[in-house]
């Protein structure tokens, strides 16, 4: 998932970008409210963090900007600890949640994760594909009760690919959720990471399917255990 997170304090900034990361997220970090909007403008995110007392734009204006462009994306913003009324005026201008400073790391990345799954549209935090069960919460995998030792970038083409089962995902869609600004990621790099999470998950009969020139598609199961059992004849 990537996040854009917009916060002037530079050490705060620093510790969210550093956590986010080591848990698995792309972490596009910008320090004043124009940068911010122009990032909305621009780029797609899974999840804003929203500082309110931003310079240059105010975090309420770049909220107010952002659903005035008719987006959906979820918002969480960051207030001190007395800001009441702005912590209203943001919810009111459409934020999803807020957190009033200073908190507790582990708290934010419960509500980032919780958030995340509600602008993916909701649903269970295990998500069951035949043998593999991926816990959201939790960011582990397991193929028949065996935990995967998925690096975070695996973890996270995966969960790109289990929202998109049966559908095509071009490499472009991976790079823009895997990676962050300025970060030289190329086609070739992409390839190793599905082959790598590929190795990893077809001993237990799921299949990423490559679509030649376009992208990868995670397969129905059912159409993956079809096909496997359709190889193994034609081996003998």
């Amino acid at each position: 998932m990537r996040i854009l997170l917009a916060e002037d304090d530079s050490v705060l900034a620093d510790g969210l970008t550093r956590s986010l990361r080591q848990s698995g997220y792309a972490i596009d970090d910008v320090r004043n409210g124009q940068d911010a909007d122009t990032a909305l403008s621009t780029q797609e995110f899974d999840l804003l963090i929203l500082d309110l007392g931003l310079p240059k734009m105010s975090g309420l204006e770049v909220l107010r900007r952002l659903r005035a462009r008719a987006s959906l994306l979820p918002v969480l913003i960051l207030t001190a600890a007395d800001s009441v009324e702005q912590r209203v005026e943001g919810l009111d201008l459409g934020a999803d949640d807020y957190m009033a400073k200073p908190f507790a790391l582990s708290e934010l990345e419960a509500r980032v994760r919780a958030l995340t799954r509600r602008g993916a549209g909701g649903g269970p935090t295990v998500i069951r594909h035949g043998p593999l069960v991926y816990d959201q919460v939790g960011r582990s995998a397991y193929i028949n009760d065996q935990m995967l030792d998925l690096s975070a970038r695996e973890l996270g083409l995966l969960e790109i690919l289990l929202a998109r089962t049966g559908r095509l995902v071009s490499k472009e869609q991976l790079v823009d959720h895997l990676c962050e600004w300025g970060e030289e990621v190329s086609n070739n790099a992409i390839e190793v990471y599905v082959h790598r999470l590929r190795k990893k998950i077809e001993l237990g009969g799921v299949r990423i399917a490559t679509v030649r020139g376009l992208g990868y598609c995670l397969e129905k199961y059912s159409d993956a255990a079809r096909a496997g059992a359709e190889q193994a004849v034609d081996q003998k």
